[in-house]
This record gives C-alpha cells, sequence and structure tokens, in this order.
C-alpha cells in the first residue's frame, strides 16, 4: 500500500497537465478546464464559457477559491494575489492560505508568513496553511519548526491528507508547487 500511494504521489506533477483544477483542500488538483488559460486578474466562468475578471460581481468565493488554487499549482502567483484581492471573504483562512502561499512563491517570506499566521488565528485546524508554512520553513533551513508542525498536522488527525503527504514530500527534499 505505501509503495502504490508513494508511486502515485511521485507520478502526480508528471500526470497533471498545465491546466488543472482542484477538488477540496485535502487533496491535490485534478485536471479540468481552468482559469489558467485567462490573462492575469481573470479566471474562468463555466457559465459564461469564457475568461472574467476576477472582481466580477458575477463570481462568487467558491470559485475564486477555485481559480486561487488552479493558478497556485500552475505556478501563477501574482495572478492568486489578483483574485484573493478580489474575494469578498479575502480574510478567511482559505485565502490568507493561499496569500501565504503565492507570497512564499514570490520569495516575501516574512508576508507568507504572516498570512499563514493570520489564517492559523482564525481557524488553528487548517492543516493546509499549517503545510505550506512548515514547507516555507524549509526553505529557511528551519527543520525542527516544519516537523513540528508535521506533528500538530498528525496530531489534529490530518495523517494521510493531501496537506501531511505534501508536507512529507517536501521533508524528503521532493518539491512541490502545489
Amino acid at each position: 500500500m505505501r509503495q502504490t500511494l508513494t508511486a502515485a504521489l511521485f507520478a502526480l506533477p508528471f500526470l497533471a497537465g498545465a491546466a488543472l483544477a482542484v477538488g477540496d483542500d485535502d487533496s491535490p488538483p485534478k485536471p479540468t478546464e481552468t482559469s489558467t488559460e485567462c490573462p492575469d486578474g481573470y479566471v474562468f466562468d463555466k457559465e459564461k464559457d469564457g475568461c472574467v475578471k476576477s472582481a466580477s460581481l458575477d463570481l462568487d468565493d467558491d470559485q475564486r477559491y477555485q481559480a486561487v488554487r488552479e493558478l497556485a499549482y500552475a505556478g501563477r502567483p501574482a495572478s492568486v494575489l489578483k483574485v484573493i484581492d478580489g474575494a469578498k471573504a479575502k480574510d478567511s483562512p482559505r485565502f490568507l492560505t493561499y496569500r501565504g502561499f503565492a507570497l512564499r512563491e514570490m520569495g516575501d517570506f516574512d508576508g507568507a508568513m504572516q498570512a499563514y499566521q493570520r489564517a492559523l488565528a482564525i481557524d488553528p485546524d487548517n492543516l493546509l496553511a499549517r503545510s505550506y508554512m512548515a514547507q516555507g520553513l524549509l526553505t529557511q533551513d528551519r527543520r525542527d519548526e516544519a516537523l513540528t508542525q508535521l506533528q500538530i498536522i498528525e496530531a489534529k488527525g490530518g495523517s494521510g491528507s493531501w496537506a501531511h503527504e505534501s508536507l512529507k514530500m517536501a521533508l524528503r527534499g521532493e518539491y512541490t508547487n502545489y
């Protein structure tokens, strides 16, 4: 079973195409038509079958959040921040988690840590924020702090979740951009 899971996780980045969508916070992105085809500041609207401004009143925050995850996975952190800025609940834990992710990808470690800490202050059970924060800590050679976050994720019942598995990958030196 463990070999199968390891093989599947190893193959995932190679199987996924440039256009990826997402499931819940506990799953890696899955292929579909996405906002990654849209220019910066725009997201894909299935109802209109095209790209619309991310601040469009026609979009709800769930659509924006899906676009945020797609864009983060596609390596477009500046686009992630533009979409988050158009969200009604941009200070919610889920958007703060991805604000941290995008800032970290852009090299703003301090800004990323502030976003993760804000997300965790609102929702201490946000396993994805803990995982992404720990992955950032690893880039700063703060392995012990990252291991502490892994232990917290496990203690909160997150073993086997995407947050847990992606952090374990990072601890093994297998970088993921999602």
